[in-house]
């Protein structure tokens, strides 16, 4: 018969069982724990929520004059957000005033004195007429004179008399003509000075418009509905022409941006149904769709965290939350959370019950904010 064990080794024994229980029970609690894997016909991706941003900025430069809201504040399309000083446009806006009176002012007048050249070669021509009978019956006379000196009943002085009241009409005609030609020309150098002027009034006009636009464009409005990200100056700054002075989100616009290889983008339609799980609220499963699929592939970009991954070939993907959906919690939305992105690849394919869509109550407090992104 063999010997009974030694104490030290049943103890070192039983050491050893218990250790392997303890691994093989953590083990079996680590499985548990695990999520179930996808279906085939679902594919995910990580990624952030984003929204589109707008910078709303001075298109020309000047001087700050006031910033209607603070970082963080909702603003709705149109709204005013800022003002820029108006002095220099408002003497601007005074001396094309002051330019476009005086070019109405120069028309005015131009017409004035086309109306006086115009009266001017009327008179000259009714001259003209009158001097044309003058040396019509000049002529009469100058000839019946020669024919009375001829057989002697005139003095030949008579003759002579004759002739140079004929020549006088006739050079008295000449200068009427004249003065038609020249009351002519002046009408057409007025008729060139009115449309100068109306060419000045016209360019009076444009100045002045353009600096009445300069001066709309000085109450910077929001393009867009959404919530102040940045403020980027205060009053009193100057700035440049395109500077901004605001950035915005558009919270009705709101979006995660995430990769999928190949295999699953070559299968995923535009419209296709998703579900996002956002990093700080693992709890709520949001609904959104597909609305962008990339049509040419890329490596997979530097914020993926393993450099396997970033050597793969994938295409960008994009999931939109329905903006109906965003305005019942708009004041829960933040941009920049780090999140999965669920897609359907396969329509057949049922949705699993963690993937269920699990929504916050619309006047729960808003969702801890992560690193959001600030431009």
């Amino acid at each position: 018969m063999s010997s009974p064990q030694p104490p030290r080794s049943r103890l070192r024994i039983l050491a050893l069982g218990a250790a392997a229980a303890v691994v093989v029970g953590g083990f079996v609690a680590w499985q548990g724990l695990q999520p179930e894997p996808l279906p085939a016909g679902i594919a995910s991706g990580n990624g952030r929520l984003e929204g589109t941003e707008i910078d709303v900025a001075a298109r020309t430069g000047g001087r700050v004059k006031a910033v209607l809201v603070q970082e963080g504040d909702d603003v709705e399309a149109g709204q005013a957000v800022a003002e820029m000083d108006t002095d220099t446009l408002q003497a601007d806006l005074r001396r094309a005033q002051a330019q476009l009176a005086q070019s109405r002012q120069a028309a005015e007048t131009a017409e004035a004195l086309q109306a006086q050249r115009q009266q001017a070669i009327a008179t000259a021509e009714a001259v003209v007429g009158q001097r044309q009978a003058e040396v019509s019956l000049a002529a009469r006379q100058l000839e019946r004179a020669r024919e009375l000196v001829a057989k002697g009943f005139l003095p030949p002085q008579q003759l002579d008399q004759a002739q140079a009241a004929h020549e006088g009409a006739r050079a008295a005609l000449g200068a009427a003509r004249s003065q038609v030609a020249e009351a002519r020309a002046a009408l057409t150098t007025l008729r060139s000075q009115r449309a100068e002027a109306g060419s000045a009034i016209e360019a009076a006009q444009a100045a002045e418009a353009r600096v009445q636009a300069d001066l709309a464009d000085t109450v910077l409005r929001a393009p867009r509905g959404g919530r102040v990200q940045v403020k980027a100056a205060q009053p009193g700054e100057v700035l440049g022409g395109g500077a901004r002075v605001l950035s915005l989100v558009d919270l009705s616009d709101v979006y995660m941006t995430f990769f999928l290889p190949e295999a699953a983008a070559g299968r995923l339609a535009l419209g296709a149904e998703a579900r996002l799980v956002l990093d700080a609220a693992p709890q709520y499963v949001i609904p959104a769709s597909v609305s962008y699929v990339a049509s040419v592939a890329q490596f997979t970009p530097k914020t993926v965290e393993t450099h396997d991954e970033r050597q793969k070939l994938v295409f960008k993907v994009r999931a939109r939350i329905d903006p109906a959906l965003l305005a019942r919690y708009r004041n829960q939305v933040k941009t920049g959370m780090p999140g999965m992105a669920y897609v359907r690849v396969d329509s057949q394919t049922p949705w699993p019950a963690r993937l269920a869509v699990a929504l916050p109550p619309e006047r729960a407090p808003a969702l801890p904010a992560s690193s959001a992104s600030q431009p």
